[in-house]
C-alpha cells in the first residue's frame, strides 16, 4: 500500500498539520486506496502538515478509523520532570510557610536539597496543586523603596491591628523592621498599648540590639499625637534622651513606615491568619517560632533572596541602663518646663508639651525667622516660639 501511495500522491512524504479532522484524514485515505487523487480541498490542507502521511495509510491498515484519532503527544518518559518526592517537599513548604515560588527556591537550595528545580517551576509546582489564587499573585507584587545604608540607620515601629485570644482578651503585635536588614527586631504580644509597654519592650530589644540613629512611627499613641501630630510624649522623650532621633510619618501617608506595614501583609498570612491563640504565653510561643522562621530562613526578595539576618548587626551603641543628664550648649538659654506643660522666656508664657514637665529645654534664636526661637530637648528640635504672640 505504502508504495500504491506514493505512486499516485507523491506529496505524502512532506508532513501534516496535526490540528486537521479525523474526516479529512478518513477522505484522504479512501481517496488514495481507489488510485484518485484527493480534491483539491484536501490536498491544500495535508500539504504543510508535520507527520507523513504514509503513517496515516499505516495506521488505517492497522486500526481501522480508529487509528485516525489524535493521538497524545506525550513522551514516553520525561527525564528533566521534577521527581515527585521534590515535588511534594515544595508542596509541603508551600503548605508551612505560604511563600512564593523564588522564595521556596531559595529555601531549597539553602536546605541542600540534591535536586532544586528552577522558581518558575517551583511556581508552575504551587500552581498545579491549587496553593495560589490569582488574588495572592497581585498581593505578591513587590514595591520599591528607598532603603537606608547600614543596619540600624532606622527601624520602623507600629502597632498590627489586634485579635482576640480565645479567652475573649485582645492581643495587639507590636512590631519593630529594621529598613536596611528587614530584620525583625521585635514581634511582641502586648495586653496594653501604653506608654509603659512600649517601653519595658523597647528596653528589652535595646539590650539585646543596641541603639538605632533614628525611629520612626505613626502619629498614634503613645509614641504620637493624633490631634497634634509631631507633638512629643513621653515615649518619645525617653527616647530622645537616649539619643535617639524620632520622626513620624505624614498623617494619612502609612506608606511612609512602609516596610513595617509590608511586614504586617506578610505577619497576616504567614501566622495569624486562621490561627487562634489560647493566652498571650501561647501567642508568644508562636510569635517567638515565626519570627526565627522569617529572620534566619525566609528569603526575602527585595534582598536577592537572602534572609534578613545576612544583612542585620546589632548596633555598636549599647543601651545605657541611666538616662545621661540632659546638656546644652553655653549660648543655649535654659528653662526647665512647669509641671502644667508652660514655660516662661522674656516675662512671657508659651504652651508647650506636658510631657516635658519638670525638664531643661534649650532656647534658641532663629536664624531663619526674626522675633522668633527654636526650642530643643536634647537634640531635638520640637517648636518655634514667636515673641510676637503669645501661646
Amino acid at each position: 500500500m505504502g508504495n500504491t501511495l506514493k505512486t499516485f500522491f507523491p506529496e505524502l512524504a512532506m508532513s501534516w498539520n496535526p490540528r486537521d479532522t479525523v474526516n479529512l484524514r478518513l477522505e484522504f485515505v479512501r481517496l488514495a486506496l481507489q488510485k484518485r487523487r484527493p480534491p483539491s480541498r484536501v490536498v491544500p490542507a495535508l500539504r504543510h502538515q508535520r507527520e507523513d502521511r504514509l503513517q496515516v495509510a499505516h495506521r488505517y491498515a492497522q486500526s481501522g478509523e480508529a487509528g485516525l484519532e489524535d493521538r497524545s503527544r506525550r513522551p514516553l518518559s520525561s527525564p528533566n520532570r521534577t521527581p515527585p518526592e521534590i515535588e511534594q517537599r515544595v508542596v509541603s513548604l508551600r503548605n508551612e510557610h505560604r511563600w512564593g515560588g523564588r522564595k521556596l527556591e531559595r529555601r531549597l537550595r539553602d536546605l541542600g536539597e540534591p535536586v532544586v528545580p528552577t522558581a518558575g517551576t517551583v511556581t508552575r509546582i504551587v500552581h498545579r496543586h491549587g496553593l495560589i489564587v490569582p488574588e495572592a499573585s497581585v498581593a505578591a507584587t513587590p514595591w520599591k523603596r528607598f532603603e537606608h545604608e547600614q543596619p540600624n540607620d532606622l527601624w520602623q515601629m507600629d502597632f498590627k491591628g489586634w485579635i482576640e485570644l480565645n479567652d475573649g482578651r485582645r492581643c495587639s503585635p507590636l512590631t519593630v523592621l529594621d529598613d536596611h536588614s528587614r530584620f525583625n527586631v521585635v514581634l511582641d504580644a502586648c495586653g496594653t498599648t501604653d506608654t509603659q509597654a512600649v517601653r519595658r519592650r523597647r528596653r528589652d530589644a535595646f539590650r539585646r540590639y543596641g541603639l538605632p540613629l533614628r525611629i520612626n512611627a505613626d502619629n498614634g499613641s503613645p509614641w504620637g499625637s493624633p490631634a497634634q501630630p509631631g507633638q512629643l510624649t513621653m515615649l518619645g522623650i525617653w527616647l530622645i534622651r537616649l539619643g535617639v532621633k524620632i520622626s513620624y510619618s505624614r498623617p494619612a501617608h502609612p506608606q511612609t513606615n512602609g516596610k513595617d506595614e509590608r511586614f504586617h501583609r506578610t505577619l497576616k498570612p504567614e501566622l495569624l491568619s486562621g490561627r487562634h491563640f489560647a493566652s498571650f504565653c501561647g501567642a508568644q510561643r508562636a510569635f517567638d517560632t515565626w519570627r526565627i522562621v522569617y529572620n534566619t530562613q525566609r528569603p526575602h526578595q527585595t534582598l536577592d533572596m537572602d534572609t534578613p539576618i545576612t544583612r542585620y548587626r546589632p548596633s555598636p551603641r549599647p543601651y545605657p541602663e541611666r538616662l545621661p543628664p540632659l546638656k546644652y550648649g553655653d549660648a543655649d538659654t535654659v528653662v526647665r518646663v512647669r509641671v502644667n506643660g508652660e514655660l516662661r522666656f522674656m516675662s512671657r508664657r508659651f504652651k508647650v508639651s506636658s510631657a516635658l514637665e519638670n525638664l531643661p529645654v534649650a532656647i534658641r534664636r532663629s536664624t531663619t525667622q526674626p522675633d522668633c526661637y527654636d526650642l530643643y530637648i536634647a537634640h531635638h528640635h520640637f517648636d518655634t516660639i514667636n515673641l510676637n504672640l503669645t501661646k
